[in-house]
């Protein structure tokens, strides 16, 4: 009897798509220019120039230009203390790479991030000049993190798309809160966040999953910290 051999198709086994050299570098260069720890100082200069009454106490303690003191602890606390962990983290053989790709690389960033997001929410909440939204921001932000760096001990997640998540559910904080009409910076928030996932994707930084779960614990992040702060 001849033995006849039916061909299986293994579902299980899928080839990754292999994206060219050039759209590659495009996706870097997205990925670096849409890190998360720029997104504190970019919604508080967005905020600051579309609602600038909420901040007028802020204007009043500049040095040399408008808000530009604020501009100064907002970039040291959320920019330049965590690239400093970062890159001592470097130097000292604690991190592969500055892109963090794993989550050993990622554990003390975390923590120090963890505390430099509160202590601007505290800072700014201790000093009680800073608009309620304002404060509640921050708190997601920290939030965020923290929830972010408990899962990092089970699972990778994409701290970028936590970041754009977290921007999302800031604008649609301010839209149900605030009952303010920022459709159009909502829609644009979307189409960057969706940009950016994507170009986390090309780079093979992370699954899906990994994207995915991002959003949904920034986008809650935000609005539990408004819940809390707002």
């Amino acid at each position: 009897m001849e033995q006849v051999i039916i061909p299986t198709t293994d579902n299980s086994r899928q080839d990754k798509p292999v994206f060219s050299p050039a759209l590659q570098k495009v996706a870097e260069v997205i990925s670096y220019l849409s890190h998360p720890l720029f997104l504190p100082i970019l919604v508080t200069v967005l905020l600051v120039n579309a609602m600038p009454e909420y901040f007028v106490l802020f204007k009043q303690e500049s040095i040399r230009y408008p808000f530009d003191l604020l501009y100064i602890r907002v970039l040291f606390t959320t920019l330049f203390l965590p690239l400093f962990v970062v890159a001592l983290c470097k130097a000292l053989g604690f991190v592969t790479s500055f892109q963090l790709r794993s989550q050993k690389d990622r554990i003390i960033p975390y923590v120090a991030c963890t505390t430099f997001y509160f202590w601007t929410y505290f800072a700014f909440k201790r000093q009680g000049v800073a608009p309620p939204f304002f404060n509640a921001f921050f708190l997601g932000v920290f939030i965020a993190i923290v929830i972010g760096m408990v899962a990092n001990t089970y699972v990778k997640i994409s701290m970028h798309t936590i970041g754009w998540g977290g921007v999302i559910g800031f604008l649609l904080m301010l839209m149900t809160g605030l009952n303010m009409n920022i459709s159009l910076a909502l829609m644009i928030a979307f189409l960057i966040s969706g940009i950016v996932g994507t170009a986390r994707l090309i780079l093979g930084a992370h699954t899906p999953a990994e994207i995915y779960t991002g959003f949904i614990l920034g986008i809650l992040s935000q609005l539990i910290a408004y819940g809390i702060a707002g």
